[in-house]
């Protein structure tokens, strides 16, 4: 249902995005993009571009009078710095640095010049990702969905104390809120200042740190997604997504790797009868089972590797030379982390809005709205049992 591409080098003239599968009558803005890509430029640990670039979204297509129009939706975003590039001679790049698509890029494409590849594979790209989005999240909203994110862990500062299974949406909201009032996005102000202290003595060591952003979405319907093959499963769809992010290393859905140090009767949600409606006691799943929505919060999880490009230099070879070589430094972040919160988010959304558009079809909010409220939810007299024997009736 919803499609997208992104175009664009990191120093070229400007970056470009195409959505595709939006329904008419969905107020957007630009606004309403620029919101999230000024929060993508904010985090303590930024390098030197953010300072140059002022994000802003060129709506240029597939919006009229201020809704979707259910055409194809443009963004475009003006690179600033590409006033420094655009008349000068380019010096070759021949020593690829480890960790980056410089030297896989000049295999998989016959590269003679190594910036190729650094252009396109830069999380600049990310800044498009953002703009698609936050067009999606304003979709979701129309729904009640909410999708938040906030930082567990820069490095080895990890928050602590944290062992509730299952917050409540106001515990959830009150978490994005602080988070969003920190300038390493945790919502922990002990925890955030000891990232923060983290940070800068890294940037003093003149290198990288990496960490776990985590991405939280309320109010998701159950039945989203689907058991019955393997590229139908929400889960694997968000894990793809999420994993799609530069520099993300590892996803997990819920409590992830951490269930495998325990056993099954401690892992599973359990479940419960109240007024009529079934409610898991836990939320260990993150929200998804067999696939599948289960009405809880969606919780995923990012590993993020520290960022590659480093101001002490790494071994590797020239080119040109044939020789070993010492890398040379292209502008970055020293910690990125905090930044990617939205990018994750942007993600999510993304297949949170895709999946809900598959299961509500139509082809405007006003089709939508109608079928949403039909959903079927986890209340008893949604489910009737036939609760009778009976056979497979194969040949």
């Amino acid at each position: 249902m919803i499609r997208f591409l992104t175009a664009g080098e990191s120093h070229g003239p400007s970056l470009t995005a195409i959505l595709e599968g939006m329904p008419a009558g969905l107020p957007l803005s630009s606004a309403d993009i620029d919101a999230d890509l000024a929060r993508r430029q904010q985090g303590y640990g930024s390098g030197g571009r953010m300072k140059i670039e002022r994000d802003h979204a060129r709506i240029t297509a597939g919006v009229m009078a201020g809704k979707t129009t259910g055409g194809p939706i443009a963004f475009v975003v003006e690179n600033l710095d590409h006033a420094k590039w655009h008349d000068r001679d380019i010096s070759p790049m021949t020593i690829p640095r480890p960790g980056h698509a410089d030297l896989t890029g000049a295999v998989k494409y016959g590269y003679r010049e190594l910036r190729l590849a650094l252009e396109r594979a830069s999380a600049r790209e990310t800044t498009m990702r953002v703009a698609v989005g936050a067009a999606c999240r304003k979709l979701l909203r129309e729904f009640g969905v909410v999708v938040g994110g906030y930082v567990v862990r820069i490095g080895d500062v990890a928050l602590t104390g944290d062992v509730a299974h299952m917050p409540s949406n106001t515990d959830y909201l009150a978490r994005f809120q602080a988070a969003e009032m920190s300038d390493v996005r945790c919502y922990d102000p002990h925890a955030a200042e000891h990232m923060r202290e983290a940070i800068r003595q890294i940037m003093q060591a003149k290198d990288t740190l990496g960490g776990v952003i985590e991405c939280v979405a309320l109010n998701v319907p159950p039945g989203l997604g689907s058991h019955v093959h393997w590229d139908r499963r929400l889960s694997a769809r968000i894990a793809a997504a999420v994993m799609s992010i530069h520099a993300v290393k590892g996803v997990e859905i819920g409590d992830g790797f951490a269930e495998t140090l325990r056993p099954g009767t401690q892992v599973q949600d359990q479940l419960v009868l109240e007024d009529g409606v079934i409610r898991p006691i836990s939320n260990h799943a993150g929200g998804l089972e067999g696939g599948i929505t289960n009405g809880a919060p969606i919780v995923v999880r990012a590993a993020l590797k520290p960022i590659a490009t480093t101001l002490n230099p790494l071994r590797s070879v020239d080119l040109a030379a044939g020789a070993p070589a010492l890398t040379q430094y292209e502008r970055s972040d020293f910690c990125q982390v905090p930044r990617a919160v939205p990018i994750v988010e942007a993600m999510v959304c993304i297949v949170l809005a895709d999946a809900l558009l598959e299961k509500l079809g139509g082809d405007s909010i006003d089709e939508m709205r109608p079928r949403f409220e039909a959903l079927r939810r986890l209340r008893l007299d949604d489910l009737p049992m036939d609760n009778t024997a009976w056979r497979f009736g194969y040949e």
